[in-house]
């Protein structure tokens, strides 16, 4: 056979990568109407759905000693981690974290693929399984909302869009006060919604802000935030590999595709074919096709070529193109194609959790090298996280040497020193403190009023003199050791040097 010609049939079946489902010839938006789904899977993924919200809308009120679950308040540098409070003087945990949330991302993605996406993603969950539910609602299936856009407006068009997006602005403001609570925290959120406007300007203007951005987002965005913002949704290309569990297309089993009829058995021989080459492919459709014209029958795929697949898919592709940027797995083509599978007599699972190795061989290897590489660098980095967190103290001390400051003669056998300090408390709660010297002959004297109580994310400032009898001086620099004291324990210490004359 020609191999040119093999070649321009391969580059014909992928025009599908030349252009977005969204956007048309003109670069102008194309409007998805979804058909609603309804399956196995789609059951699953509502119950998830109900857990994610009965989470989402509960750890705002979790406290754990008055501090709250869960907290990423970014204006004022102060996170909450599981009740456990992290300053600035914790970047490096926080940069710790971020590399080991990267690597969990890696990893989770080449052996699942877009999971995440399909099943817990934010974006997913409210515009799925919350938004596209009123939809349905209010406004019918798909071809009943493509047949009211299209319409001209009437009264009851015009009362069912109000209702519509009166109803998603509604939730969009609800949804936003309760993310807003993990950022800025949930008392100051309740502060400004029953304080007076004028007291809260800011945070009011956040909030109306926020939530215009809520309902832009699920009013008109829609699935151009998972298929060209959503940075994951880029990463997938380059982290996906053949044997990723993803949803795919068994185009072994469903190739060539058959327009049903009537007359012909519906169990296809198709279900237990094994894999072949793709140009192998090719050769044999035409091949097949030269047979027709002298009266043989080609092989028939289980795939009838009914595009329901297409239809329920939130994003517009066509799954049994191969995987796609756009494809978030939410599992609605698998729900649709096993429902036509069992209509007609067939297996289902012709659209499936599968990988391009498994579909192709048969056999599904996840714990693969790069696998094991990726989930040691992860377990090293969860161990250094949970290393380094447990041995972080309760309070943050830093102790400095006044600058340009030299020893000054207290009296003919002491000298002193003037240190600054700086006391952080990591706890949530409110810490006695008091500095003191384990180093023989020092004595503080702290400048001001003494340090005696440290309250619960407070940073203390202050000064302090060191004085040492000239007889305890080992040379021009002593080591001296300052402590920090709290309920009668050791909860950090500050080595430094004391300066006297040269010997």
């Amino acid at each position: 056979m020609n191999q040119d010609y093999i070649n321009q049939v391969i580059e014909d079946s992928e025009e599908f990568r030349d252009h977005m489902s969204t956007v048309d010839a003109e670069g102008k938006r194309v409007w998805l109407y979804p058909k609603k789904p309804s399956g196995k899977y789609y059951n699953y993924r509502t119950w998830v759905t109900i857990a994610f919200l009965a989470f989402f809308f509960t750890l705002p009120f979790i406290k754990v000693d008055g501090e709250q679950f869960l907290l990423f308040n970014v204006l004022e540098r102060k996170f909450v981690l599981f009740g456990l409070l992290f300053t600035p003087q914790d970047f490096h945990l926080f940069v710790l974290a971020t590399l080991t949330f990267i690597v969990f991302i890696i990893l989770f993605t080449v052996v699942f693929g877009r999971l995440f996406c399909g099943w817990i993603c934010p974006q997913t969950v409210f515009m799925e399984m919350i938004f596209r539910r009123i939809e349905y609602w209010i406004e019918g299936d798909a071809g009943e909302q493509r047949k009211l856009d299209q319409s001209p407006w009437t009264a009851q068009k015009i009362r069912k869009k109000v209702l519509k997006h009166g109803i998603i602005y509604g939730l969009s403001l609800i949804f936003t006060n309760f993310f807003l609570a993990y950022i800025i925290g949930l008392d100051e959120v309740i502060k400004i919604i029953n304080e007076p406007i004028a007291q809260h300007m800011g945070g009011f203007s956040a909030m109306i802000l926020f939530s215009l951005a809520f309902y832009g987002v699920f009013a008109r965005l829609r699935e151009q935030v998972c298929t060209t913002i959503c940075p994951y949704g880029r990463l997938q290309g380059v982290l996906l590999v053949k044997d990723s569990i993803v949803v795919a297309y068994d185009h072994v089993r469903g190739e060539p595709r058959t327009k049903l009829k009537k007359d012909k058995n519906t169990q296809s021989p198709a279900s237990q074919a094994t894999y072949q080459d793709p140009v192998q492919k090719i050769q044999e459709s035409v091949g097949a096709a030269s047979a027709t014209s002298v009266g043989a029958a080609p092989r028939a795929g289980d795939c009838i070529d009914c595009r329901l697949c297409v239809h329920v898919c939130p994003t517009g592709i066509d799954i049994r193109n191969g995987t796609q940027l756009e494809c978030t797995n939410c599992t609605a083509c698998m729900d649709a194609c096993d429902a036509i599978m069992t209509k007609v007599n067939r297996p289902t699972g012709l659209i499936r959790y599968d990988s391009m190795t498994g579909i192709q061989t048969g056999n599904r290897k996840i714990f693969t090298t790069r696998v094991w590489a990726y989930t040691f660098v992860l377990m090293a980095l969860l161990s250094l996280d949970v290393f380094l967190i447990a041995r972080r103290g309760i309070i943050e001390t830093i102790i400095l040497r006044s600058p340009g400051q030299l020893y000054q003669q207290k009296d003919e056998t002491h000298l002193t020193n003037l240190y600054t300090y700086v006391l952080i408390n990591k706890t949530s709660k409110d810490l006695p403190v008091e500095l003191r010297s384990p180093t023989p002959g020092a004595v503080i004297q702290v400048v001001g009023q003494p340090p005696t109580s440290l309250a619960k994310g407070q940073k203390l400032e202050g000064a302090f003199f060191v004085e040492m009898p000239e007889d305890k001086l080992q040379s021009r620099k002593t080591p001296i050791v300052i402590e920090i004291i709290s309920n009668g324990k050791k909860v950090d210490e500050v080595e430094t040097n004391f300066l006297g004359p040269a010997r």
